[in-house]
């Protein structure tokens, strides 16, 4: 399922765009509400959201409205209950607990139709998941860590909420990559999406395992506070740092020689795919199966890996996201 620049939005654009100024037919469509909750704040929402709003200009009869969790199912229950009551139409949100939300997102999926992005709640009523296939991008960051340590060593892993979903599986992923190869999982560390205590976590980390030889970060935030914590520490080059996402700070570590390298994800598509696929639900009536669900309810989009030499031109199509959200 392929919904970026389709034919279909370049021809409403052109609509538009060559639309007089007394032609309503276009300024007078009602936009219907859709919306795409995050589990906490970081630069990877960010792209998410200029995805969103691309979906929402190409497209010209949905206003896409993104709002930010805290980390908390307390959070998000409150966010998508007022988004409810404000006449949402349709709900795409990364749950922080893939267990403890079940309940709610049963709920709200008997409201609206509601779909699970970047993590999922597999056992809830959500019509699908979005996002990447975490066990297999997990292996990712396994494979870039026996790069790192031909040797084996110890590792750290860091992550913001262990109970979500992509943080299980990506967690999985790696230790069945590493299995065997010499490199001993030392402790998954975790912060509850606070980026101050990421660091001081990594801080501990180095003084508890002065024999640590790498550093892995699985949340977009983890991998610059771990690069803070080595620098200070002054062991650049003895403390190896695998990433995930693609934090700026992370994209210019890797090609200033202090990041190994990272997985990354695709946010930007997450945002837009998440919108269109709704669209089609909501305005066009279609069934999943007419909008190209498949029978497991999964639609995974790719990663890939970055490595030295790659980073800052990544960086460089992030900032256009970015700048985008402002036009």
């Amino acid at each position: 399922m392929k919904y970026i620049k389709t034919i279909a939005s370049i021809a409403l654009l052109s609509l538009v765009a060559c639309s007089g100024p007394n032609d309503t037919s276009t300024s007078s469509v009602k936009k219907t509400k859709l919306c795409f909750i995050t589990n906490v704040s970081a630069d990877f929402w960010t792209y998410a959201e200029a995805g969103a709003k691309a979906a929402e200009r190409d497209f010209g009869d949905i206003e896409a409205l993104f709002r930010t969790g805290d980390g908390t199912t307390t959070k998000q229950k409150q966010i998508v209950d007022d988004l409810l009551v404000s006449g949402v139409k349709g709900v795409a949100i990364s749950p922080t607990s893939a267990k403890n939300q079940i309940r709610m997102i049963n709920e709200w999926a008997t409201d609206t139709p509601l779909i699970t992005v970047d993590s999922d709640s597999p056992d809830s009523d959500r019509i699908c998941y979005l996002g990447t296939d975490n066990i297999e991008a997990g292996r990712q960051c396994g494979e870039l860590v026996k790069e790192a340590l031909p040797n084996g060593g110890k590792i750290m892993v860091f992550v913001g909420i262990k109970d979500m979903q992509n943080s299980i599986e990506r967690f999985q992923g790696l230790k069945e990559a590493v299995a065997g190869s010499g490199i001993e999982v030392v402790d998954l560390r975790t912060d509850g999406g606070d980026a101050s205590k990421a660091r001081a976590n990594a801080e501990d980390a180095l003084t508890a395992h002065p024999d640590l030889a790498g550093m892995v970060g699985l949340w977009g935030y983890n991998p610059p506070a771990c690069l803070e914590a080595v620098r200070a520490a002054d062991l650049i080059g003895k403390v190896q740092i695998i990433a995930f996402d693609e934090s700026p700070k992370t994209l210019e570590g890797i090609d200033a020689g202090e990041i190994y390298g990272t997985v990354i994800q695709n946010p930007y598509q997450f945002g837009y795919d998440s919108m269109a696929l709704l669209r089609e639900l909501v305005l066009e009536g279609k069934s999943p199966n007419e909008a190209g669900i498949p029978k497991n309810k999964i639609i995974h989009v790719a990663t890939r890996v970055l490595r030295k030499g790659e980073g800052l031109k990544y960086k460089a199509q992030c900032d256009t996201w970015k700048a985008s959200i402002a036009n």
